[in-house]
């Protein structure tokens, strides 16, 4: 597989001038879906709700695609309050680089969060060819240069966790070192 179909459910909340979803789908990055029935079954849809956290064992469920739900985080919890359609998978803890939620922990825009899971799965081409869209796509990647290779290597989610709980430990030293 050399490239992963891209879907994006536009719930269309969000500034249109701002929406990274949007500016991916006028690329023609990704394809846009506005209702569930149009998820396709199967596909490994971004929620950050789930405890099924995303890994590089996923890389063979994206064949079916991989989706983002384009919502404002105001409204993200109702939205995904009993998710059934696809396969729920949540990313590890990332840092946003985009300017709206810039250095905010796993809040993340649609665009970060399709290429982090992209890169996760050794898509990196693709992953770097989303960001290439966006000023601020290269701060997402420094920002989390480390942890995306730590993840990337990872062989399962119990791998992620592992790395991800590590780097959480780091976050909150550092943190109480501030306080």
């Amino acid at each position: 597989m050399d490239k992963v179909k891209l879907y994006i459910y536009l719930l269309e909340q969000d500034d249109p001038r701002k929406c990274t979803s949007l500016k991916l789908v006028r690329f023609k990055l990704a394809i846009p879906i506005y209702s569930v029935r149009q998820i396709p079954k199967g596909s490994v849809v971004l929620n950050p709700y789930t405890n099924n956290v995303f890994s590089p064992m996923d890389r063979e469920l994206l064949r079916l695609g991989l989706v983002a739900i384009d919502c404002s985080w105001k409204n993200c919890k109702e939205v995904f309050n009993g998710w059934k359609r696809g396969i729920s998978k949540r990313l590890p803890i990332l840092w946003a680089g985009n300017p709206i939620h810039y250095g905010h922990l796993s809040i993340l825009s649609s665009a970060e969060a399709l290429a982090a899971a992209l890169f996760i799965a050794g898509f990196k081409e693709q992953a770097n060819e989303i960001l290439s869209k966006f000023k601020w796509g290269s701060t997402f990647l420094s920002l989390n240069k480390y942890i995306l290779k730590d993840y990337a290597k990872c062989k399962d989610m119990n791998e992620v966790l592992k790395v991800e709980s590590e780097y959480l430990a780091i976050v909150m030293h550092s943190e109480n070192a501030k306080s």
